[in-house]
């Protein structure tokens, strides 16, 4: 008889395969990094779109899947800035519903609202990009900077994407702080997310923390592509390093009110705390773990801390000194080592955001015991700090949005009220226009 054929043993099969997309691992600029190829692990239907995001390209999208179900598509083609705009939001949208542990509303999903917001990579000419929520939209321009013939699409940056993004996740967890009647901070806090948003999904990437350590020799202070925000965009406007350096030494006390400028005080307090713990475990776990691994652990340590200290800070006018606290507490309640704290109330207190509630001489001296888990400069692991300034033109004075981006511009969160923006739900026309047909209602019934 013949010999029964052989039963190949069952491999299993994941319930959704999930898709690839290409993208930029930067932009186009940044061209020793490239382009890479990007998994989403969930059902993504043409357009691209799934339950939350969606994308408006007029006469490409819908974008269908290739015969291998994936989204690649030649670089700088309309298809692949549809798809690789869609992917960069999708990621960063993810990142945080991870940390969070639950989907993220947008501001409008209240009372079982499921609305999406749609994505628009090429909506026009423009210098900008911007979140809007009365259009429930991210839209993205592109423009041709001046004496030069190659056009420079927002939509091919990752940093700009995830800024946009981050301003769209930002509204829902905290619908009241894009009012313009906040203190300058609160809309520091916002121009910061955008900005982190980009370097934490950066972080979130095996081969971009790879290439970081191997660029820096595992120092983030060393010029890198890391800090530097939206290179392609900054060089066309005559910037040297992006529109934004994330490592940055400005202080509260140079920046005055305007608001992109406060921004970049709490982004680099951020950053340099990073670089802190980041030098802390590599003395602490170095030969253990391969250097890439380890900053990957450390970043998602830190955007985790990050984001449930926002979501502890109140719901409208919330400052630095509110996110510098929860920072503070909600690391002690997590049992981190004390010298995490000493890095937060370091490098809060040396921009001037707060008091020094532990001496910095150490920091200024550059003697920072990093070997010492229990490290707090003068034994008091201090976790309630005060403003430094409570006079400063950054708590006090009106919001000066000359120089942010297009979503700080929006008439919507510079027409409503902070306590009504609180609320969330879905804004209309007549929610801007509401001072102004209120007088105009008034004006016709004499």
């Amino acid at each position: 008889m013949p010999a029964p054929a052989p039963k190949p043993v069952p491999v299993p099969v994941p319930p959704v395969p999930g898709h690839r997309f290409l993208v930029y691992k930067q932009d186009p600029s940044v061209a020793r990094l490239g382009v890479r190829v990007a998994f989403i692990p969930s059902l993504v239907l043409n357009g691209p779109a799934d339950a939350r995001i969606t994308t408006e390209l007029a006469g490409v999208t819908p974008v269908a899947r290739n015969v291998d179900g994936d989204f690649v598509f030649p670089v700088d083609s309309a298809q692949f800035d549809a798809a690789h705009t869609w992917a960069v939001a999708r990621q960063t949208l993810t990142l945080f519903e991870r940390h969070h542990g639950a989907p993220i509303r947008f501001a409008w999903n209240t009372g079982g609202n499921t609305d999406r917001i749609t994505v628009h990579p090429r909506a026009g000419v423009d210098r900008n990009a911007f979140y809007s929520r009365t259009a429930k939209v991210l839209k993205f321009f592109f423009f041709t900077p001046a004496g030069r013939q190659e056009q420079v699409f927002t939509c091919r940056s990752l940093d700009i994407v995830a800024h946009e993004t981050g301003h769209a996740i930002l509204d829902g967890l905290k619908p009241g702080w894009l009012g313009v009647g906040n203190p300058p901070q609160t809309g520091g806090l916002h121009e910061a997310f955008g900005d982190l948003s980009a370097i934490f999904l950066t972080l979130a990437q095996p081969d971009q923390a790879d290439a970081l350590v191997a660029i820096t020799r595992a120092n983030l202070h060393d010029k890198n592509f890391l800090a530097a925000v939206a290179e392609q965009f900054g060089t066309a406007l005559g910037k040297d390093f992006g529109l934004r350096n994330a490592d940055n030494d400005l202080k509260l006390s140079e920046v005055g009110n305007e608001v992109h400028a406060i921004s970049q005080v709490f982004t680099g307090a951020i950053y340099d705390i990073l670089a802190d713990v980041y030098a802390f475990e590599r003395g602490q776990q170095g030969g253990r773990k391969d250097p890439a691994q380890l900053l990957i652990e450390v970043a998602d340590r830190l955007c985790k801390l990050l984001l449930d200290a926002i979501i502890a800070s109140p719901a409208v006018g919330a400052t630095y000194v509110d996110v510098a606290n929860q920072l503070l507490q909600i690391s002690a309640q997590r049992g981190e080592p004390a010298i995490y704290r000493t890095f937060i109330r370091n490098r809060f207190a040396v921009r001037e955001i707060t008091t020094a509630a532990t001496p910095l001489r150490d920091l200024l001296s550059g003697r920072v015991n990093m070997a010492d888990a229990e490290y707090t400069g003068d034994g008091e692991d201090v976790t309630d700090v005060q403003d430094h300034d409570e006079h400063s033109a950054s708590l006090r004075a009106e919001q000066n949005r000359g120089r942010c981006c297009g979503t700080m511009q929006m008439p919507e969160f510079q027409a409503v009220d902070p306590e009504k923006l609180s609320r969330g739900g879905p804004l209309e026309d007549d929610d801007i226009l509401r001072d102004e047909l209120e007088e105009l209602r008034r004006a016709f019934s004499k």
